[in-house]
């Protein structure tokens, strides 16, 4: 549930912080490796994302079919374009995962008031499922409490569970964070981690709360309800947790605003209990409200696999810099006008076709890398960025040498843009590099586009940023350079909507002139910094500040 990049983003940052190196060598910073460049084609851009996206690989889920074939296929093209292992002799690290298939055990929810119940129906109105590896999810009368944002974040000054002992009890949270709603809270209207739907599970089993709600709400989100049905429709993958998830809620799931509104009413709340949380010093309140949950669940342990290949640098080998990008999707789902291949051509066919144009344009580059690059095609992302969470957790190259990760999600095949943006604009010192790159081709760093969605906390890149690793995301931005606004506007109309849909296919829409001049982007980024001897760093008001300066400092 990432935010997609089709719109622009954040202001135009100096270059201070970007200083290239003394490489030794013939490398002009200034100036663009026509070579490399060139290696990236729309004939072998076009070529990997209709293969990535096509049926034969049935939505790239993990732990199917479609998961052998993709990471075999990725292994496959690494190999052809002559790059070594990236795990060993291997290029594959496996990630361990459990697959926890549970719903309910009857469709429609019930929820009893003082006075009368009120009864709500599965995906329609709610989804739930279970984090724990356990056969038997049976919770009876449990009461709701309605916990506001259900954040603790002592930095802010906001603590939803303060004198609340929600042991036994359903939790009922809202998306986003205060600063969503009252610019002098938080980070303003950029997300911090704390809205994020995985904080709020997260902080829910930390206060031992038997379960959690969330209360979806679209623009809040920046994703309808559509997309909440379709990824918790089915299988959930998780990395095996601790003690089988015995220290997580039993039960975590969603509702939708219009049933969150009627259990306020059921319970005799006040209509405007929603606006107070968004204040300080709200104080959670019973929401005079029970429910019974029971859920049928199986579960499977098994593997999937990052894939992983690498050029080794020609002088300083042990510095690496990290490209990525998810080879996942949703595989097979309900069925929409008779088709249910989630094929995932932009997300993230798009991103794996670039990691391997990337490859080519390092391949024919003049001047070798002084670093190594390493390519990882990451497992797992939908199901919450797990592959990458693995990798950073047991990164198989030493963070104190990672020089930064550089990842890309669901590039725009509207059409090439004037500008590009950061998702997290201010966080790391690589969007200086990028915009260093950036006006080599004529591309100018945009205003970041919709910083409430959380964006810098939604994709693979977080994974690294949590332990001290400067990432970028980024895509396009600003207007579009297509003059002829009649075929622009009809490319819009046709490509609108395909975000986790079984639509997200290679078709006659596509234009492959803004996910081709984004790869070239990357590519330059990624190029300078591997001709350099310094390392990069989170900027001064970043929150990740002190875990950059700390892994720097090893």
């Amino acid at each position: 549930m990432k935010t997609k990049l089709f719109i622009g983003t954040a202001f135009l940052l100096g270059l201070a912080s970007c200083k290239s190196g003394d490489t030794g060598s013939s490398y002009d910073p200034t100036v663009l490796d026509s070579g490399a460049i060139n290696a990236i084609t729309e004939a072998g851009y076009r070529a990997y994302v209709e293969k990535l996206a096509s049926d034969e690989f049935m939505g790239r889920m993990p732990f199917t079919k479609g998961d052998t074939l993709a990471v075999n296929y990725l292994e496959e093209q690494f190999k052809a374009l002559g790059l070594e292992p990236g795990n060993g002799n291997s290029y594959f690290q496996e990630v361990p995962m459990v697959e926890i298939k549970s719903e309910p055990i009857a469709p429609k929810l019930i929820f009893t008031g003082k006075n009368s119940n009120l009864s709500i129906n599965y995906l329609d109105d709610y989804v739930v499922g279970t984090p724990r590896m356990s056969n038997n999810i049976d919770i009876k009368d449990t009461e709701l409490v309605f916990a506001g944002f259900g954040i603790v974040a002592p930095e802010y000054k906001w603590n939803d569970y303060e004198g609340l002992d929600v042991k036994g009890k359903t939790v009922v949270v809202m998306v986003s964070d205060p600063g969503r709603y009252d610019k002098t809270l938080f980070k303003a209207d950029t997300m911090t981690y704390y809205g994020r739907w995985t904080y709020k599970f997260e902080e829910a089993s930390r206060q031992g709360a038997a379960g959690v709600l969330i209360i979806h709400e679209t623009a809040a989100a920046s994703y309808g309800w559509n997309v909440v049905r379709s990824g918790w429709t089915g299988p959930q993958l998780s990395l095996v947790p601790e003690n089988k998830g015995a220290n997580l809620v039993n039960f975590q799931g969603w509702v939708t605003t219009e049933t969150a509104n009627k259990l306020f009413q059921l319970g005799g709340l006040d209509p405007n209990i929603i606006e107070q949380a968004k204040k300080p010093g709200f104080k959670a309140v019973p929401m005079n409200v029970k429910t019974s949950v029971a859920l049928k669940t199986t579960f499977r342990e098994s593997k999937s696999n990052n894939v992983i290949a690498t050029i080794k640098g020609s002088k300083r080998p042990d510095e690496t810099i990290i490209y990525s990008a998810h080879w996942d999707h949703l595989g097979i789902g309900e069925a929409v006008d008779g088709d249910s291949i989630f094929n995932g051509a932009i997300d993230n066919a798009t991103g794996v076709a670039a990691l391997f144009e990337i490859a080519k344009a390092f391949k024919a580059a003049k001047v070798k890398p002084e670093r190594s690059i390493v390519f990882l095609a990451v497992t797992a992302e939908e199901q919450g960025l797990l592959g990458s969470q693995y990798y950073a957790e047991h990164p198989i190259y030493p963070l104190a040498k990672t020089v930064a990760n550089l990842n890309m999600d669901s590039f725009n095949p509207v059409g090439a843009m004037k500008g590009f943006r950061v998702v997290g604009t201010g966080q790391t010192e690589l969007e200086d590099y990028a915009i260093k790159s950036g006006a080599k081709f004529n591309r100018e760093l945009q205003p970041e586009g919709s910083p409430t969605s959380g964006g810098f906390y939604r994709s693979d890149h977080f994974n690294f940023v949590k332990v001290g690793v400067p990432g970028l995301y980024m895509g396009s931005g600003g207007d579009y350079l297509d003059q002829d606004t009649v075929a622009l506007n009809k490319r819009q109309q046709a490509l609108a909507g395909r975000y986790h849909a079984v639509t997200d296919e290679l078709d006659e829409h596509w234009n492959f002139e803004g996910p081709l001049a984004d790869t070239r982007l990357f590519f330059d980024v990624g190029y300078m910094l591997s001709m350099e001897k310094s390392f990069p760093n989170f900027k001064a008001k970043s929150e990740f500040k002190e875990l950059g300066d700390k892994r720097l400092s090893k």
